[in-house]
């Protein structure tokens, strides 16, 4: 897919799925419910209005990386409607935030190389960022990785991933010999650390992929990655005897059906509620998501499951897996390394986080509590996302699509 008709297409299609879903939920209250109407008309137009600035007026770099993300933040404004409308109305307005951050990137944002001598920087504010929340924090689902800002739950080490793929990309780029690895492994190292005491695992395995991704990119050193990943394991032991909230996961993890009733409530109440679903689903609005913790935001791919099938799940995870293509096809076709690094970084910080979030709430992996990027209810995983692709959308305009 690489032409205009192959994107006007899409963008119709996007169209007709906003408008048919919306529908379907109007239809379950009596009277009909016509501020379902609304919200469908309202995102429709948010959605195609923001395609045409981009397209018209910046025509160069990859569109379906934004229509890639539309369909993504629609399925999930759907999916908070019928869950609980206000979530969904709020998630519109914090769509509408992303896309408008999106396009002031594109626009504002002046060649990349440029901002590639701020290695220190990048540095300090990624230590600052993941280390935030140990003395300001607030604990929320078990984890102190948010902080109360006027009003608003903000999580600092979303603001930190980003941070450390720019320091990342300006201190690998120049990588000759085994020296050069030293102290970025450090600030890896250190970053996970922090991601332990607060108790936030699921942000560590994503930094985690994030730093062992790049790392292949700029070394292209199999032997490196294989190291790294003993390290993991040796940590991960380590981080076994000695913090609780480790082997609690692992626990759950080997037995959820020993704890149904208690701790492992969550994931055997997501379990049961994709098996519900079956193929097609039980209709859009019409599954019971109040029997799932948490489902705006960390359990929301199972109440998908329910309500549109198992097959509506692989198709969101075919959307992501074509997002991932498309934004490390942006990489790789970028000249200067700090851009293409940088690009493989947030590329691979999107697609670590889609990989955590559902195997942990189908059991495959221990489960640890994030978002799904676009989809679940959350203003700061929205902005930060739309800020990381809109970074790799103004990379990709370095090359002629």
């Amino acid at each position: 897919m690489n032409t205009l008709k192959d994107e006007k297409r899409l963008v119709r299609f996007t169209y007709i799925f906003c408008l048919l879903g919306f529908f379907a939920l109007s239809l379950l209250k009596t009277p009909i419910d016509k501020e379902a109407y609304v919200m469908g008309v309202i995102t429709c137009i948010l959605f195609g209005y923001s395609y045409f600035v981009i397209r018209r007026f910046f025509p160069d770099g990859d569109k379906f990386i934004f229509i890639f993300v539309g369909i993504l933040s629609i399925i999930g404004i759907m999916t908070l409607y019928g869950i609980k409308m206000p979530s969904s109305i709020k998630q519109m307005i914090w769509f509408a935030v992303g896309v408008t951050i999106y396009i002031l990137i594109v626009i504002l944002l002046p060649d990349l190389k440029s901002f590639m001598k701020y290695k220190n920087t990048y540095l300090i504010l990624t230590l600052l960022f993941m280390s935030m929340t140990i003395i300001f924090g607030t604990e929320k689902n078990g984890s102190k990785n948010w902080i109360v800002f006027y009003g608003f739950m903000v999580q600092p080490s979303e603001f930190g991933k980003i941070f450390l793929c720019a320091y990342l990309a300006s201190a690998l780029k120049d990588y000759k010999e085994h020296k050069d690895l030293l102290i970025p492994a450090i600030v890896v190292m250190v970053s996970l650390l922090f991601m332990v005491f607060q108790k936030d695992l699921g942000t560590a395995l994503i930094l985690f992929g994030i730093s062992v991704t790049m790392l292949y990119i700029a070394t292209a050193k199999l032997k490196y990655i294989l190291v790294c990943f003993v390290l993991f394991g040796i940590g991960s032991v380590i981080s076994y005897q000695l913090f609780d909230h480790v082997r609690l996961r692992i626990m759950i993890w080997r037995n959820p059906w020993l704890y149904a009733s208690d701790k492992s409530l969550q994931i055997v109440q997501s379990m049961f509620s994709i098996a519900s679903g079956g193929l097609f689903g039980v209709g859009l609005g019409q599954g019971h998501p109040e029997f799932v913790p948490v489902s705006q935001t960390d359990f929301i791919f199972p109440v998908i499951c329910e309500e549109m099938g198992i097959l509506m799940g692989f198709a969101i995870i075919i959307i992501y897996f074509l997002l991932f293509y498309r934004c490390m096809r942006a990489a790789f076709y970028v000249e200067d390394k700090f851009s293409r690094l940088l690009a493989v970084g947030l590329s691979a910080m999107t697609a670590c986080q889609v990989i955590v979030i559902i195997g942990g709430v189908t059991n495959m992996i221990p489960l640890t509590g994030i978002t799904m990027p676009f989809i679940s209810y959350g203003g700061s995983s929205m902005v930060i996302s739309f800020i990381s692709l809109g970074i790799i959308q103004k990379i990709s305009e370095d090359w002629s699509w």
